[in-house]
């Protein structure tokens, strides 16, 4: 990737659909019927559509913070966060409506996300 205006841009748009999506599986979770939902699936996908819009609104909040993405960890950290929360709220999702397990996806996508911060905090400790 350059050094461009891209970058932030994607980010702040995959953020806001992201959280636009969360706010729908908000309603859906809120007002679909039990019989939708696998055996505790309502309270798992709710716990999904509030990371799924906590890491959105992050992504927003990164892709606004900067112009351009002026280190490689900032890029690798953001993407990863994107990634991750793809993939753990999407396997958890997966779970609570069909009451199958989506085998490591959910843990793969949340280590990505945990390392993914840990990859933010230490771009911004060497001053990235």
């Amino acid at each position: 990737m350059t050094h461009s205006a891209f970058p932030p841009r994607l980010f702040r748009t995959c953020g806001a659909l992201i959280v636009a999506c969360g706010v729908i599986m908000g309603a859906l979770t809120a007002h679909l019927p039990d019989t939708a939902f696998a055996t505790g699936g309502r309270t798992m996908a709710h716990g999904a559509m509030e990371m799924q819009m906590w890491q959105g609104l992050a992504l927003v909040g990164l892709g606004l913070g900067a112009e351009r993405f002026s280190s490689r960890l900032l890029r690798i950290g953001t993407a990863g966060i994107l990634l991750g929360t793809l993939l753990f709220c999407g396997a958890v999702y997966y779970t609570a409506f069909t009451g199958h397990h989506a085998e490591h996806v959910a843990p793969t996508g949340g280590s990505m996300l945990i390392a993914s911060w840990l990859c933010l905090a230490f771009a911004w400790a060497r001053g990235a």
